[in-house]
């Protein structure tokens, strides 16, 4: 940023003040990264129409959402246990690209409980919301 007026002296004031409706600009544009962190075994059916709606929920409310639990299903045998635990893997690994853990429900699997671990040992924020998205403090 230029911190000098169009006839060459220093205005250090403009120059702040045009850094900070930059800054603010780009802080609207800003969307994290948001695991999404809920059951899927058991009641998969009723699991992912679940998962599908956190998703659609963390759009709503400006982030970026990844769920593994949407993705790796679909080309990876659940019930097959190597393939499930690199499909947790996999999670875990995006989980560390992520800014956020948000944790829907209130039923905590063995999966979910890692994932929960893993976000706290990297100092990632963990959310947590009920089934109806209402964020729980």
């Amino acid at each position: 940023m230029d911190k000098y007026n169009s006839e060459g002296y220093p205005d250090p004031t403009a120059a702040e003040a045009l850094e900070n409706v930059m800054r603010e600009e780009k802080a609207k544009k800003y969307k994290p990264f948001v695991f999404i962190c809920s059951p899927f075994a058991g009641d998969t059916v009723r699991n992912l129409e679940n998962a599908r709606r956190y998703l659609k929920f963390a759009v709503e409310q400006g982030a970026i959402p990844f769920a593994p639990h949407l993705l790796y299903p679909q080309v990876m045998d659940d019930c097959n246990p190597d393939q499930r635990k690199l499909g947790l893997f996999f999670g875990m690994a995006w989980l560390r690209k992520c800014d956020e853990l948000w944790v829907f429900g209130s039923y905590i699997s063995d999966g979910m409980q890692a994932e929960i671990d893993k976000a706290s040992k990297h100092r990632i924020p963990v959310r947590y919301f009920t089934e109806k998205c209402e964020e729980v403090q």
